[in-house]
């Protein structure tokens, strides 16, 4: 999730690209790479409020004309560098059972916020989509994209029986990581694996028990 490692490719999304469209490479990357750089480090630093276009041509090495022709301005900046979070390779967890996936995820989310060096990026995005309109979003893109992703959680527990059909999975796996970002971000708790297991198996039961259920839609008069 964007709690991962925040490393270079922790990044968030704006829109997404049509299949089969691949990303620029060679110099256009590079530049991508160092702005998206220096947009983390402002971030992590001095927050969205103070971070500027200046300080990331500063850090970036990329003269401020070419960021504002190219990003626009300092939400442009943010946005893009979410979006890369967006391209890695992450995969939801497959442990052989829907109990063990969704405490996998449940551990994932609280891992990459136990230790504040790795924590600092993801929070200063999620910080920033509270104060920039766009970053908001994109945050909320990146979020729905890695829900999608989770879908194969439930896709694989329908096939081996576990939960119903028609469970809604965005649903699910939101219900599994609400609990540890309301701790986080709200009442400011710490969690750790014993809150994860918890929120994973509070999930899993009201799954199991229809409360994500979605039937189909009726079809309408032939």
């Amino acid at each position: 999730m964007i709690g991962r490692k925040a490393a270079p490719e922790t990044t968030v999304p704006a829109a997404p690209l049509p299949p089969g469209t691949r990303r620029p490479g060679g110099r256009t990357a590079r530049t991508r790479a160092a702005v998206r750089d220096a947009v983390l480090t402002g971030l992590v630093e001095h927050g969205y409020p103070g971070l500027s276009v200046e300080y990331v041509a500063e850090h970036s090495g990329i003269h401020k004309t070419t960021l504002y022709r190219r990003w626009g301005n300092l939400e442009g900046l943010v946005v893009d560098a979410l979006d890369l979070a967006g391209e890695d390779s992450w995969t939801p967890p497959d442990t052989g059972t829907l109990a063990g996936d969704l405490r996998a995820l449940a551990h994932t989310t609280a891992d990459a916020f136990a230790d504040p060096a790795t924590a600092a990026a993801p929070t200063a995005f999620i910080a920033a989509a509270f104060q920039a309109p766009r970053a908001a979003e994109a945050l909320s893109a990146f979020y729905t994209e890695r829900f999608a992703r989770c879908e194969a959680i439930v896709a694989r527990a329908v096939a081996r029986d576990e939960i119903d059909r028609y469970t809604d999975a965005g649903a699910l796996v939101r219900a599994v990581t609400s609990p540890l970002f309301f701790r986080l971000f709200i009442t400011r708790e710490p969690i750790d694996g014993t809150v994860a297991d918890q929120a994973a198996d509070a999930a899993l039961a009201a799954a199991r028990a229809g409360v994500f259920r979605t039937p189909p839609t009726p079809a309408g008069p032939a």
